[in-house]
Formats: C-alpha cells, sequence, structure tokens
C-alpha cells in the first residue's frame, strides 16, 4: 500500500475521531441513570444520559442561532454545570471555545475576544456587564447568551435549551480541527494564547490513568473550569465514569462536600491545602472518603506535605507539566514513599528529556531544562511566532522548568530557569531559598526574586506572608536561612507582608507583580 493510500484509509470517516463530544455520547450510553455530575454552587444534580441531552440540546440551540462550525464562542463562568454543557456543545457542533478568565478586567476579556474573533458570547448572569462591553465594542459579536438569571438584550440559556431538539448534532467535527482556546497562567506577564485540538483533550488521558480514577471515583473539581485543568478533571469524570462535585473553593464548604459527597479524589495547589489544614473546624469533618489528594502548579513544601498526609489524607498524588504540554509525569503514594521530594515518573505516551542550554540531552543527575512532549501538547502560540519561537524547538516543547532526573525515571524539579538569581557573579536558584524559609512553620508562603541592586546586579530578595500571630521579624527569617544556605544565597532584603501573594488561577505565584511592585521602590 503507497502512502497516500494508507493516509486516505486514515482520514477516512470508518476510523473514528478522537472527539471529546464522543466521550459523552459514550458515557451516556454505559452511565446512563447514574448521577454525572453534582452542581454545588445551585444544588442541582445530573446523570450522564440528562448531561448529554442538555448538550445536544444546547448544540442545536446554537446552530439555529445561526452559529456555524468554525465560528469562536466566548465562555465567562464560575465553575457550574452550564461551563460543562457549553463546552461539550462546542465540541459537538465544531465551534470554537474561547473561555475566559474572570478574574481579569472586563478590557482584557474584551481585548481577548476580539482578538480571536469572537461572534457569540455564553455567560454567567453576574458578567453581564462584560457581555454588554463585547456588544458595544466588538463589531463581530452577533449572539450573546446568559444563564443564573435574565438579562434584557441577551437570550436565555435555559429557554433556548427547552425550545432545542434532544437529537445528536450532525456535524463534521475532526480530531485535527480546533476545540478551544486556552490562556497560560500568565505568571510572568498577561496570558499567552493557544489553540488546543480536539484531538489534544480527547487524547490526554494518560494521568487519570496512571492514577487510576475509576467508576468508583468521587470527584472534586475545584479548580477555575475556564482553564485547562479545571476541564481535565471534569472530562475524566466522562471518561471514567466518576461521580464529578464541582465547585468554587472555599475551605470550609470544600470540607463539608468531602464529608457530604464522600469525595475520593481531589486536586489542589499547595495553598489551598494550607486553607485547608488552618480551617478552625478541620477535626470536626470526616475525610475518611479520600483514597487521593493530587497537587499541582507550584512547589509542594514538605511542612504542607507532610500534615496534609496526616490530617487530611495519606494518599498524596502529584503531577508535573505545563498548561501546554498536559501531565508529563506522575508521583502515585509509592513514588513518593521512594522519592519523596520527586514530582514522579512519565504517564504513557509522554516522553521528557533534560537538556542543556542548547538543547542537547543530559545524562541521568545533571541539572538542566526540562523539556517534553505528549498527544495533549499544542503545537503553538496565537498569532505570536516570537514566543512560538522560543518555546517549540527541535520537536520538544522547552518548559523553561529546570529538573534532574535519576536512573530510575524521577523527576526532580529545581525551580524556573528565569527564577535563577545572578548577584555577584553567583548563580542563586529561587526554588532553594523559598524551600529553605517555607521549613519556618510560621511561613504561610514565600517569593523569593531578584531585584535590581547597584553593587550586586540583583539583589536576593524574598517576599514573606506570616501566619496570623507570628513574631517573627526579618532577622529572625535571616537567620534561619543561614542555617541552611550560603551567604550568597540568604536573601539580603525580607519584605514582610500581610496580603496574600498574587497568584494565577493554576496557584503558581506572579513574580512579574512583585517585581513591579518593590523594584520601583528599591
Amino acid at each position: 500500500m503507497t502512502q497516500p493510500e494508507l493516509h486516505a484509509r486514515r482520514a477516512a470517516p470508518a476510523m473514528g475521531e478522537l472527539i471529546p463530544a464522543n466521550i459523552l455520547i459514550t458515557a451516556a450510553i454505559r452511565h446512563g441513570d447514574r448521577e454525572a455530575l453534582f452542581c454545588s454552587e445551585t444544588g442541582r444534580r445530573f446523570t450522564f444520559r440528562q448531561l448529554n441531552e442538555r448538550c445536544n440540546r444546547l448544540s442545536n440551540a446554537l446552530t439555529v442561532l445561526g452559529l456555524k462550525k468554525g465560528d469562536v464562542v466566548a465562555l465567562l463562568s464560575t465553575n457550574r454545570v452550564e461551563l460543562v454543557d457549553t463546552m461539550m456543545a462546542l465540541s459537538k457542533t465544531g465551534l470554537v471555545g474561547m473561555p475566559l478568565n474572570y478574574r481579569m478586567t472586563p478590557a482584557e476579556m474584551v481585548a481577548l475576544m476580539r482578538s480571536v474573533n469572537a461572534v457569540g458570547m455564553v455567560c454567567e448572569a453576574r458578567f453581564a456587564d462584560v457581555a454588554r462591553k463585547a456588544g458595544e465594542e466588538i463589531e463581530g459579536m452577533r449572539h450573546r447568551v446568559v444563564f443564573g438569571g435574565a438579562v434584557p438584550g441577551m437570550a436565555d440559556f435555559d429557554a433556548l435549551m427547552a425550545a432545542a431538539s434532544p437529537a445528536e448534532p450532525d456535524v463534521d467535527v475532526r480530531e485535527t480541527d480546533p476545540f478551544y482556546f486556552n490562556l497560560t497562567s500568565g505568571s510572568t506577564g498577561l496570558p499567552k494564547c493557544y489553540v488546543l485540538t480536539h484531538y489534544n483533550c480527547a487524547a490526554g488521558t494518560g494521568m487519570f490513568d496512571t492514577m487510576g480514577v475509576n467508576r468508583n471515583d468521587v470527584i472534586l473539581t475545584v479548580f477555575p473550569m475556564f482553564g485547562r485543568v479545571g476541564i481535565s478533571w471534569y472530562a475524566a469524570g466522562l471518561m471514567c465514569g466518576a461521580r464529578n462535585v464541582i465547585m468554587n473553593f472555599e475551605p470550609g464548604r470544600a470540607l463539608q462536600l468531602i464529608q457530604q459527597e464522600k469525595v475520593t479524589i481531589t486536586n489542589l495547589v499547595p495553598t489551598m491545602a494550607a486553607m485547608l489544614l488552618q480551617h478552625p473546624e478541620l477535626r470536626g469533618f470526616d475525610l475518611s472518603s479520600l483514597r487521593a489528594i493530587v497537587f499541582a502548579g507550584s512547589m509542594l513544601p514538605a511542612p504542607i506535605r507532610e500534615a496534609t498526609a496526616q490530617l487530611l489524607c495519606p494518599g498524596i498524588m502529584e503531577y508535573y507539566g505545563m498548561q501546554e504540554t498536559g501531565a508529563l509525569t506522575v508521583s502515585l503514594p509509592e513514588d513518593r514513599t521512594a522519592r519523596p521530594d520527586s514530582v514522579g515518573r512519565l504517564v504513557m505516551h509522554s516522553r521528557m528529556a533534560i537538556v542543556d542550554d542548547n538543547g542537547a540531552p543530559l545524562p541521568p543527575g545533571q541539572l538542566g531544562e526540562i523539556v517534553g512532549r505528549a498527544p495533549a501538547a499544542t503545537t503553538a502560540y496565537y498569532e505570536n511566532p516570537s514566543k512560538t519561537a522560543e518555546t517549540f524547538r527541535g520537536r520538544w516543547i522547552h518548559t523553561g522548568d529546570l529538573g534532574m532526573v535519576d536512573e530510575e525515571g524521577y523527576l526532580f524539579i529545581r525551580g524556573r530557569k528565569k527564577d535563577m538569581i545572578v548577584t555577584g557573579g553567583q548563580n542563586v536558584f529561587a526554588a532553594e531559598v523559598e524551600e529553605a524559609l517555607l521549613a519556618n512553620p510560621d511561613v504561610q508562603e514565600c517569593a523569593v526574586l531578584g531585584l535590581p541592586d547597584p553593587l550586586w546586579g540583583e539583589r536576593v530578595s524574598a517576599v514573606v506572608v506570616l501566619r496570623a500571630g507570628s513574631a517573627q521579624t526579618a532577622a529572625d527569617l535571616e537567620a534561619l536561612c543561614r542555617q541552611s544556605l550560603a551567604g550568597f544565597k540568604t536573601p539580603k532584603q525580607f519584605i514582610l507582608q500581610t496580603e496574600p501573594l498574587p497568584r494565577t488561577p493554576t496557584g503558581k505565584v506572579q513574580k512579574f507583580m512583585l517585581a513591579e511592585r518593590y523594584g520601583e521602590a528599591s
């Protein structure tokens, strides 16, 4: 068989396509009237069959409005079932989504919608002002659909669904078609945007397979579902037949839902775990249903890890990857026992290497940049050729993270390449200093960065948030650091602030904001 003939066979409809919508269709058939999702914000529960019918109705309603395959539709909502409805409806119709971070300013959101030529918007009523602004300022914005309350001049989500057909839409959607625009975490500036295909989103199951997620699980989804992590966790429930409880994170409510819904697994950032651990009524909740707490988003300090295992759940998992790559490695409880400080080993179909500044692979035990590739990975940033060229090189995605791999394939993170501070000609890795500070139980969170210095070039500086009631001083923190760090690594400046550190939705500290604030002062 010739190569063109083989390609034609692969492109034939009989070969099937990896489409997220097919996950829901299969789940409706296999799991039918079992509960699929509890929308805790509204108190509504839905079976797998009901979810599929809702998505069919919304798909057909959007088509009746005049939206067609390839049109871009923005989404703006907190964690509610309507986000699941809309994302799956987009997959069934070939519409392209633009989930928006509601923490951005209205002007930023409108600019993003304009940049991708959005022609429609589905939003929660509380964000109606943004929808109005989009309608006024974006010439091609033709349709705005609202839920959670009536808004004059905008179509009602529930009414559209009620009037639409429950039949499966008949649209030829291919796995190579764009599914949605995802925003990166934005830890170094305004978010970058890239396109994920249907294949990227349907093929990225390796992490959940490795974690053993199955139909007996109850997932608590607390990550914002406008981002890839939150979207992945509700999709995991559909793929595995697990029940999903979705919420907007609040510590007391999260503890209550774990007890009430018998949650078995949830994904947190370390800051969320710290908030749970500090809850005054923690010991009054029954958390025995939990089999695993999964961490991602930022460094997991040993004190939080140990307290989590003791007071929340002994089964700790962790994964590593960029939003652009999806998960590359997973650490299971047995990995945690063998290598407590590692983020685990490769998940199925993912690849990873440690390279030097020239992109040459390094042997085990040597520190370098982590590069990776996976079926879930994107291949370019949207209309950003310079950033694309910087990140996607030599068939690898260059993460900008520093790490090393041991002889058994365990990955150890050593910080961000751009987090390396050059002070007086010496290299200081911010993550190492942060780990030393977080060993102090009075330190709630911290960020280490290099601020301009006329003598040293960069001054190692630590922004520290102390726990309530702490009497620690900058001198105390300096003395602690000197016990475990070389003199040039010990911060020359300690900035104590009371407000939490600025973070992205995935938990990463936005150090550029701290640099802007304190760099100008220095």
